[in-house]
């Protein structure tokens, strides 16, 4: 599947800006594009048009664009530009206002000084207002840059004529200031102070959000930049340190304490801990050795490691997160559409009301001073800005702290799912259990020893690759048992294995095969092992000529955290399902432990996937946790598909979230954290709704002053951003010691 062409937007200065140009990628024949305000970035998830067609689609509409590529750095220069021109139109309009509202410090011919003092700032201050709303209208667009723009430009026309055809600009004339306006009462004769101060405050809350914006980007950039620089890699015997981009594969890097890991790699050499907290979320350092894989980025705590490496450049696990998370940030949820949609429209009405409110007031009789009033303050108040924040501030942040914790959040629709989930369908095998056999206990025959019955399986085993060989084998080993030599290994399929051990043919594998064989059960043993094997456990017999001595139990062995995760989604009000397609009895046996109450075994891949369909059906929303490439149908089906990033690439695609560390404790963070996005993302947009629906009464009414609609509107963008940024303060449950 070919990666999303990503693009650049200069120019944009609200949501409906960013409608604006969406609106011309989609014009393109065969083009799906989505863009994004908050990141500034178009996606194009469909068409195959050269990027120079979709760029000049977006000059035309009056703003310019570049191809993204990982080169692509964040430009400052905007930002840098808001902020000289917030400072002098500030210090210019303190006097302005401070003239305008204190009657006694206004000396003769004070109105030309002010005069002076708000050119610069409804001029050069107000220009990126001005420009925007120009350039807009050259192509049939009204944006919130044109209610900025035509009430300012408002405010100084009436100022002008005042003081050149309306008197204002002889001596002796005074003025105050009412933060609310009194309808009938009249207004003052000059609107220098509105203007300016207009111009300043939203040039403060165009700053601010600059900032804050950068800031909800900061999770992101933070994971992006978190790769090491350099490589230490071993040639020729000698060792050269190499820029990261010089790493190739099979290359031997030489990673010290405190050094982070170049790239994805597997021990050949040393043993070491290493933080893996930037990848997982987890502060306990992991034990690595030789043949263990290990991340690029996470940093070597002990020892001295010599990694092999296996994946580099855009391959690497911290680079694909990266991907993922940002892809998630430039999605749109369906609120944040119908939010789109609203701004699309909102600013031509808003200018309808606004002159409607102007005609209004002159058919009542009203004050040609208050009629002009209202008119300003609801071309001010009424801008939908804090709308395109809403979603993607919330969006930027909220996978952003994910990312941090080792949560990765595909999309919008992700939140939207995780609020009706009801139903939690679990994997077995990698998810609750850790998916490698080991021994859990040794019968006897009478007269024989554990240890002796081990060592005897072990040494058969040696000669064999399987599994369930392994397990026999570090049983063996971490008990340090000697091991006879073995010879003449020869492996049955689906039986087991023989072998000849001190001269002596021996045999392991299913007690049937050895019957069959001439084995003959000593003692009670062939009743210990089919007790067991009705536990649902693994039973290997372990024979010495013709007579069965023993047999290994053997079990997927349960996560430690098991038990406490399904507690965890129990705890929101989730009801847990396991699916598996191990046998019944062993099923039961596990869910028994780790509390799961409605089990389904012996499941097919396709078996699974209809249990969701089932599920559905009945009117559940449905997550489903695996780790496998069997569950990769499974989790493409549900609601919500939650991926182990411990297990295959198969299941993390089809996943919506991934939980990069495995731990299944994880996964109830995962959906309180896409809960928690959703619920700030909705009472951003209550609040944006709230703020328009509230404002444009008061504005209309002339009760609101347009420098207080001014900095009421400012302070709304800032307001929902800042609501957002809320989320980098998500913590995971408290880890709780694991239970044995």
């Amino acid at each position: 599947m070919t990666a999303p062409l990503q693009l650049d937007i200069e120019g944009m200065t609200c949501a409906s800006c960013a409608t604006r140009v969406e609106k011309a990628l989609n014009s393109v024949e065969g083009v799906e594009a989505s863009v994004n305000y908050a990141t500034e970035r178009a996606t194009i998830v469909q068409g195959s048009h050269e990027p120079s067609v979709l760029l000049t689609a977006i000059e035309n509409a009056g703003y310019h664009a570049t191809v993204h590529t990982d080169e692509s750095v964040e430009s400052t220069t905007q930002a840098e530009s808001v902020r000289r021109r917030l400072l002098v139109s500030a210090l210019l309009t303190v006097p302005i206002l401070a003239l305008s509202m204190v009657p006694f410090i206004q000396f003769p011919y004070w109105q030309w000084l002010v005069t002076a003092l708000a050119i610069p700032v409804v001029s050069w201050g107000a220009w990126p207002f001005h420009r925007a709303a120009a350039l807009n209208a050259r192509h049939g667009g009204v944006t919130m840059d044109t209610l900025i723009s035509v009430g300012v430009l408002a405010a100084v026309g009436w100022s002008v004529y005042a003081l050149i055809f309306g008197g204002s600009g002889e001596s002796g004339m005074t003025m105050t200031l009412s933060l609310f306006g009194v309808p009938g009462a009249g207004s003052h004769e000059i609107y220098w102070e509105v203007a300016s101060a207009v111009t300043t405050f939203m040039l403060l809350g165009r700053y601010l959000e600059h900032r804050a914006k950068r800031d909800a980007g900061a999770a992101l950039r933070s994971l992006m930049e978190s790769g090491a620089k350099e490589a230490t890699l071993r040639r020729d015997g000698t060792e050269v340190v190499v820029p990261i981009a010089q790493v190739r594969l099979g290359d031997l890097m030489v990673v010290r304490p405190g050094e982070r890991i170049p790239t994805d790699g597997v021990v050949v050499e040393g043993m070491a801990a290493v933080d893996t907290s930037m990848m997982t979320g987890e502060s306990v350092p992991t034990e690595v050795g030789p043949g263990d894989a290990v991340v690029g980025g996470t940093i070597n705590t002990s020892g001295l490691l010599v990694i092999e490496a296996s994946r580099i450049g855009k391959d690497t696990e911290l680079a694909r997160m990266a991907t993922l998370v940002e892809q998630a940030q430039t999605g749109k949820s369906n609120a944040q559409r119908l939010a789109d949609r609203i701004s699309a429209v909102f600013v031509p009405i808003v200018i309808v009301i606004a002159v409607v409110t102007f005609i209004t007031w002159l058919a009542l009789g009203g004050p040609l001073e208050v009629a002009f009033q209202a008119a300003v303050a609801t071309l001010i108040i009424a801008c939908p800005c804090a709308l395109g924040l809403a979603t993607p501030t919330a969006l930027l942040v909220g996978t952003g702290r994910g990312a941090q914790l080792g949560l990765i959040i595909r999309g919008p629709e992700i939140l939207e799912h995780s609020r009706t989930i009801d139903t939690v369908v679990v994997d077995k095998t990698g998810t609750l259990t850790t998916a490698d056999m080991s021994v859990t206990a040794v019968l006897t025959a009478p007269g024989q020893s554990e240890d002796d019955v081990a060592a005897l399986a072990a040494a058969v085993e040696e000669g064999s690759e399987h599994p369930l060989a392994r397990a026999v084998l570090r049983y063996a080993d971490g008990r340090g048992l000697r091991r006879a030599r073995g010879a003449d290994f020869r492996t049955v399929s689906g039986r087991g294995q023989r072998a000849v051990v001190d001269g002596e043919p021996a045999s392991v594998g299913q007690l049937g095969w050895l019957r069959s064989e001439g084995g003959e059960p000593v003692g009670a043993i062939d009743l210990k092992i089919q007790a067991a094997m009705d536990d649902g456990f693994t039973v290997v017999a372990v024979a010495r000529g013709t007579g069965v001595l023993g047999a290994l139990v053997i079990a997927d062995t349960l996560k430690d955290t098991s038990h406490e995760a399904i507690a965890r989604l129990v705890g929101l009000g989730l009801t847990p399902v396991m699916a598996t397609g191990d046998n019944a009895v062993v099923a039961a046996r596990i869910a028994a432990q780790v509390g799961i109450e409605v089990v389904h075994s012996g499941l097919t891949p396709e078996g699974k996937t209809q249990l969701i369909l089932d599920l559905q059906a009945a009117g559940h929303t449905v997550a489903m946790v695996g780790d496998g490439i069997n569950d990769a149908p499974a989790l493409a089906t549900a609601d919500l598909g939650i991926a182990m990033g411990t297990g295959t690439d198969a299941a993390m695609t089809a996943g919506d979230i991934t939980i990069v560390s495995g731990d299944l404790r994880s996964v109830s963070d995962g959906i309180r954290l896409a809960r928690r996005t959703l619920d700030t993302i909705r009472g951003n947009l209550f609040w944006a709704f709230a703020y328009n629906v509230a404002a444009i009464p008061l504005a209309v009414t002339a009760v609101l002053n347009p420098i207080v609609a001014g900095l009421a509107m400012a302070f709304s963008s800032v307001f929902v951003v800042t609501n957002s940024l809320r989320l980098r303060s998500f913590r995971p449950t408290t880890r709780l010691p694991a239970t044995q």
